[in-house]
């Protein structure tokens, strides 16, 4: 029996992951928008690869649903109807709701302490301009919010989700006032978990997402309506 060579090259995929880094936070930063086409040799001239890791991972966000390939125009990003986003945000709030329940009850005082900095360092990100950092600090506080209740199961799910939602993330928390809402909003929800009130933290969370969600319903229905965003 022939012996199956099942070493793969490192370097490849390593490279294939910091593509598709690179195009989910450009997505997530709204530098390629809903809609926008995402040329495969336009793509390697900006990120400096060839085609091959280009094309893988435009393949992988494709799975996580935020490029989708349409019929002669290939590749470009999705976009998300109202009912969609509604759905979304409604699993999001359930299940980020039994997040925070479940962190405020069994969470370590390790990952509460991590939390506490990822917290901070979405208020830090608040106070500049940079929209991918931004994204990439609330999509760190959403991570460790997760893993800290403890359920593989959920974090999956919510990952799934949040690479979804995360194209109207930016848009929503750039909205007059809703950044600095949404700062205070999870600073609460970390001094639920750090007292250890898991009915409250459940609630925050709730609360939170359903927050984000009116503000991006709202401009999804602006959008709809031709109005300027």
């Amino acid at each position: 029996m022939n012996e199956i060579n099942l070493q793969i090259p490192r370097q490849a995929a390593t490279l294939r992951l910091l593509v598709e880094d690179k195009i989910r936070s450009a997505i997530a930063a709204g530098h390629f928008k809903p809609g926008q086409r995402l040329i495969e040799r336009e793509l390697c001239e900006q990120i400096g690869v060839g085609r091959t890791s280009v094309r893988e991972a435009l393949r992988q966000l494709e799975a996580e649903g935020l490029v989708v390939t349409v019929p002669h125009r290939g590749p470009e990003v999705s976009s998300i109807s109202p009912d969609e986003a509604r759905q979304l945000y409604e699993l999001r709030a359930l299940l980020e709701g039994f997040a925070g329940r479940n962190f405020a009850r069994n969470g370590s005082d390790a990952a509460i302490a991590e939390l506490g900095r990822a917290v901070d360092g979405f208020a830090t990100a608040a106070q500049g301009s940079d929209r991918a950092a931004l994204v990439a600090a609330k999509t760190r506080f959403y991570a460790v919010l997760t893993q800290g209740a403890g359920n593989v199961f959920v974090t999956q799910t919510l990952t799934t989700l949040h690479n979804r939602i995360t194209l109207l993330r930016v848009t929503s928390m750039t909205q007059a006032g809703r950044l600095d809402d949404s700062v205070a909003e999870i600073r609460e929800i970390y001094d639920a978990i750090v007292a250890r009130d898991p009915e409250r933290a459940e609630a925050l969370c709730r609360n939170h997402i359903a927050k984000a969600a009116e503000v991006a319903m709202a401009v999804l229905a602006r959008q709809g309506s031709g109005a300027p965003e």
